[in-house]
This record gives C-alpha cells, sequence and structure tokens, in this order.
C-alpha cells in the first residue's frame, strides 16, 4: 500500500479544508472552474474523475465479462437494494427527520425541499466514483464494470417514475444530457481506453505493472476531487453550518443501513468478497451530478432541495472512506475467494 493509500484518510480531511479555505480566498478561481459546465457535468471534476476510473478500467478484461454474468448473487443484492428499497428508505429517513426529529429548527417549506433533495440522492446510485471504492477494496474489475453497467440501464427507466411517486408529482424532466454525458464521461469511455491500453500491453505481467504506476493518479484524482468540491460549495458550508449538519444526518444514516443490509446479504450469501464490496458500495454511493442537476432544473440553483444534493456530495466521500476500511478490515471473513 502506497504513502497516499496509507493515510488516504488524512488527504481527504486536508483536501476538504483547502478547499473550504481556498472558496474564501479566490472566489473569482472558484467561480471560473464553476462555469465550465456542459449539460451541468463539470468538465474539471469529469477530467479528474475520468482519471480516478481509468487505472481500474485497464483490469478489465473483456472475455471476463461472461463469466461475471455466471454469478448472479451479487447482480441482484445491488439491483434489489438500490431500486426495491433505497430510494424508499431515503424518503422515509427525510420525512422523519425533517417533519418531526429537526421540525423545531427548521420552517416546514424548507424541510419539503430538503426532503425532495434527499429524494433525488436516494433514486440515483452511483456511476464513476464506485470505480475507486472498488479499486480501494480489490474489487473485481470485471463484476463492478457489470455491477455499475446494469444500473445504469435500469436508471434510465426507473429513476424518473421513482422520483416522480416519491415527490408526488408527474412533470418531472430528467436532464437525459447529463445522465447520458455521465455515462460517456464516466464509464464507456474509460471503459474504451482501458481496453485500447490491455490490447497495447498485450501480456498480463506488462498490464500489472502499468496498473501499479497509474495507480497512485487515482488517489490523486480523489484528493483535488474533494478540494475542488468543497471550494466550489465553501461559501454555503460557511454560512450555513447547522443546516448543513442537519440535513448530513439522515443522509449518513442511509449510508450506513444501506452498505449495512447489501454487504449483511452478500456475507449470508456467500458472495465473494471482491465482488461484495463493489455490490455494497454501489448503493451507498450516489450519482451526485444526476441528483444535483435535476434539482435545480425542478427547484432552482438557490432551493433547498439543490442545498440537501450539495450535502449528500460533501457527506460521500468521508462516509465512503470509512466503508472502505471497515470492507477491508472485514475481508477474511468472507473466505479466501
Amino acid at each position: 500500500m502506497n504513502v497516499f493509500e496509507r493515510y488516504l484518510t488524512l488527504w481527504v480531511a486536508l483536501a476538504m479544508l483547502g478547499g473550504i479555505l481556498i472558496g474564501a480566498a479566490l472566489p473569482a478561481l472558484v467561480s471560473l472552474v464553476a462555469a465550465a459546465e456542459v449539460a451541468r457535468v463539470n468538465l474539471v471534476v469529469a477530467v479528474l474523475i475520468w482519471a480516478m476510473v481509468y487505472p481500474m478500467m485497464v483490469g478489465v478484461d473483456p472475455a471476463a465479462l461472461k463469466s461475471a454474468v455466471k454469478q448472479p448473487k451479487g447482480l441482484a443484492i445491488t439491483l434489489v437494494v438500490n431500486w426495491l428499497i433505497k430510494p424508499f428508505s431515503m424518503a422515509l429517513l427525510a420525512v422523519l427527520f425533517f417533519e418531526h426529529v429537526f421540525a423545531p429548527w427548521i420552517a416546514p417549506e424548507d424541510a419539503t425541499q430538503y426532503t425532495a433533495g434527499l429524494i433525488l440522492l436516494g433514486a440515483a446510485p452511483c456511476t464513476a466514483m464506485v470505480f475507486v471504492w472498488s479499486q480501494l477494496t480489490k474489487g473485481d474489475e470485471n463484476y463492478t464494470l457489470l455491477q455499475v453497467s446494469v444500473n445504469d440501464v435500469v436508471m434510465v427507466f426507473a429513476f424518473a417514475p421513482i422520483v416522480a411517486f416519491l415527490l408526488g408529482v408527474t412533470d418531472i424532466e430528467v436532464p437525459w444530457e447529463t445522465l447520458l454525458l455521465s455515462v460517456l464521461l464516466f464509464v464507456l469511455l474509460p471503459l474504451v481506453a482501458g481496453v485500447l491500453t490491455r490490447k497495447r500491453l498485450a501480456t498480463a505481467e506488462r498490464i500489472a505493472g502499468f496498473q501499479s504506476r497509474v495507480k497512485p493518479w487515482s488517489v490523486i484524482g480523489l484528493i483535488a476531487t474533494v478540494a475542488i468540491l468543497f471550494a466550489l460549495q465553501g461559501s454555503t458550508i460557511l454560512d450555513r453550518p447547522q443546516v448543513i449538519a442537519l440535513i448530513a444526518v439522515p443522509i449518513i444514516l442511509q449510508s450506513y443501513g444501506i452498505f449495512a443490509l447489501a454487504y449483511a446479504a452478500a456475507f449470508a450469501l456467500k458472495v465473494p468478497h471482491r465482488i461484495a464490496a463493489p455490490c455494497a458500495l454501489i448503493g451507498t454511493s450516489n450519482f451526485f451530478e444526476l441528483a444535483v442537476a435535476v434539482a435545480i432544473s425542478l427547484f432552482g440553483l438557490n432551493s433547498g432541495a439543490a442545498l440537501a444534493t450539495v450535502v449528500g456530495v460533501l457527506v460521500e466521500v468521508p462516509v465512503m472512506l470509512s466503508l472502505v476500511s471497515f470492507a477491508n478490515r472485514t475481508r477474511e471473513r468472507f473466505g479466501s475467494v
């Protein structure tokens, strides 16, 4: 384990602090980065996420995908958790906290907005970052790609109906350009680059050597992404810290609860750890680009719904790192497979 991975939590914490300081000290620079968007996907962040995903895609062997399909348990768990449980548990927690537990401190109209934002998060399982979490838990590259790909297909058909049902509205306009561009940038292009790289390297030894050389850049990309995200949202964090903390509570409970459910199911069904870890992490992580974009298009840039999705972005990395650590510590309990 290299120095970046060994002290990853420390680097991420420093990146969060540095991002907030940069956001406060250099607002013009942050505005310039924020303006670099296409279909509400920030291009700077997109490049960094691409750098994170590419090293793992080099490990994807297209010929092995057929054998991955023959292990349906992990795929079944992630589909059930992501689409039959997660959106509804997130909505339940949002209503519980914003309309009851935190009611004395939150205006009813704000509570409705925050609930809407969390529903959008709950209905959008992760697409890009899960490749990073899978890599950090030594997940099966081929199976992770299969899981993400199937979830993306389901998301195209299920996201809008689930969100419409939970929000009680029928006029939701899904920003398809955001969804499709994100899948193109974070899944398809890195996959093509990885396959071409494998073909050029030719042998297993050269592929392994190349992966070991580029793997640190994946972690560096993660740290830089965290710094940028916190720089973009630094003013919000400093201006409304109490609200940020309240919104974070149900998100954190949801994240740990969903992971525990999926991970326990994988353990009970004797799913190998290299499949079980990514399987549980996909539902825990969120497709924040899509959630933020829909929140802005439905409720506005300065809405409570948009703020709630942004808090999801801020909470995700520290929570996911703690779950990655837990998954690595419990690897032996899944046996040697």
